[in-house]
């Protein structure tokens, strides 16, 4: 899947001015709140391989941990991509299966839940004890967490809540996901350059956005493809313009009521964020 480089600029001083910032952006905060480590959950996904890429950056190979936990619904080649991720910035990377604990909610929870059908109760249940696993690594070994949500799920609410929405700080929040992209093709393209190889696997770059929390699962059941949503989101979010202008650019009506009616419903979990970076001001 290949998008194009959209609100980072196109130029290679823009998309490098964007990164030292987010490089410097976790150093000083975690300067100032008193770490020297940094942890995040390292799923195989795009989001959480340019964390991991920029938690290297900031606080070096040797101060990062990066942890996957995989479940029944995990894909072997995201386990496979996790860990070449993890060698390719020569973190330190830790297997924890979380699907022990996961069986164990749903049997505490059967006689509640009946036979109900299996809906977002037990998506969310997967991101919450991943939670918990990386509040515990961070409570016994003093180490900031990072959190991994890009701007385009921030602005949809999609995530969970008190799962995949900890951490300490939020260094990718305010990139949508085409630039995610972006950035990690260029990151890629410059390692290559340099005369050394691919950072991020190709293949986390080319597989489609998937929460896998349930079999097959793609971004794309949820939300309208990126290459619409995130230039929607940019005129709405950046460049402030109101339901009529947008259209008038040229988007389909009912698309941008459906996307600006989503943004306005998920205040209430963007409330409950941890602070993200700001780069906006950047470009």
């Amino acid at each position: 899947m290949a998008f194009p480089l959209d609100t980072l600029g196109e130029t290679l001083a823009e998309e490098t001015l964007v990164e030292e910032t987010l490089v410097s952006g976790i150093r000083d905060f975690m300067k100032k709140s008193g770490f020297t480590k940094l942890h995040l959950g390292l799923s195989g996904g795009i989001d959480s391989a340019l964390t991991a890429y920029l938690a290297v950056q900031a606080a070096g190979a040797e101060n990062v941990t990066a942890i996957n936990m995989p479940s029944r619904f995990s894909p072997k080649s995201s386990i496979d991509d996790a860990s070449e991720l993890a060698v390719n910035i020569g973190c330190s990377y830790i297997t924890i299966p979380i699907d022990e604990c996961y069986a164990s909610f749903l049997s505490a929870l059967e006689s509640i839940f009946g036979n109900r059908p299996f809906d977002t109760t037990e998506e969310n249940l997967q991101s919450r004890i991943r939670g918990t696993m990386l509040m515990a690594f961070s409570n016994k070994f003093n180490s900031m967490l990072l959190n991994a949500s890009n701007k385009s799920e921030i602005a949809m609410g999609y995530f969970t809540l008190y799962g995949d929405t900890i951490g300490a700080l939020g260094p990718i929040g305010d990139i949508f996901k085409i630039d995610v992209f972006a950035l990690c093709r260029r990151i890629n393209d410059r390692s290559i350059k340099a005369g050394g190889k691919a950072i991020i696997p190709q293949s986390i770059i080319d597989k489609p956005p998937s929460a896998e929390l349930r079999p097959d699962q793609k971004d794309e059941d949820y939300l309208p493809p990126y290459d619409v949503l995130d230039p929607i989101l940019r005129l709405h979010l950046d460049e402030n313009y109101s339901r009529e202008k947008i259209i008038n650019e040229g988007w389909d009506a009912e698309l941008v009521d459906r996307i600006l009616k989503t943004v306005a419903w998920a205040e209430f979990k963007r409330r409950q964020l941890p602070p993200i970076l700001k780069v906006k001001q950047a470009q």
